[in-house]
């Protein structure tokens, strides 16, 4: 692997084992035995560092990010696994959700990039709803969407910061309960069968 790829892997690995915060350029030298000279050679400065990280973050963001396929219908399953996808690549770059704000205050265009993550989120989100009301899986109208599609996304990206606030601190959050979470969103408005199928799934994750 080539040194600057190392950087980037290390970089992520110690950012989301003590958070991006925590985690200075000497330490990320230190822990590739390296100079630090030899990192900056490569990288001016830590904020470059996250800026690419997050650029690897965005690009599979947006393969997830897609609108659902329109020559079949939509499932629940659809639903289940857009929710899996997404927590599992939050998971990967969790550091990123940890310490939103200070990230996007700190990091230049980090901000704008991040508002079109959320608006994927909350579009997506959008078109598997009304997919399901198509075909009679869910019952909800045009503003109920709106605004269920707003609570996924806000869940999804605050969830991380609740659960090391329960934890205090601690980083043990739980994963499986942030996904939970999401899909009890969506279970008050779907018929009563999907709503059993949509319940017994989301408790496999507790």
């Amino acid at each position: 692997m080539k040194t600057r790829d190392r950087i980037l892997v290390t970089s992520l690995e110690l950012f989301n084992e003590f958070g991006e915060p925590n985690v200075t350029t000497i330490h990320i030298a230190d822990e590739m035995d390296i100079s630090p000279g030899n990192l900056y050679y490569h990288f001016r400065n830590k904020n470059e560092i996250i800026y690419e990280l997050y650029q690897q973050f965005e690009k599979r963001m947006n393969e997830i990010l897609v609108a659902p396929p329109e020559d079949r219908e939509i499932t629940m399953e659809d639903h289940w696994l857009f929710i899996h996808l997404l927590f599992e690549h939050i998971w990967e770059y969790r550091f990123i959700y940890r310490n939103l704000p200070d990230l996007l205050a700190s990091v230049d265009k980090l901000a704008t990039h991040f508002n079109r993550i959320l608006d994927k989120k909350e579009r997506v989100n959008k078109a598997i709803c009304q997919g399901l009301i198509q075909n009679g899986t869910m019952i909800a109208g045009m503003e109920e969407v709106e605004s269920l599609s707003r609570n996924i996304a806000m869940t999804m990206t605050y969830w991380l910061n609740y659960e090391n606030v329960r934890n205090k601190g601690k980083h043990t959050e739980d994963l499986g309960k942030g996904v939970y979470q999401v899909m009890s969103l969506l279970t008050p408005y779907l018929e009563p069968t999907h709503r059993a199928f949509m319940q017994d799934l989301s408790k496999k994750y507790l």
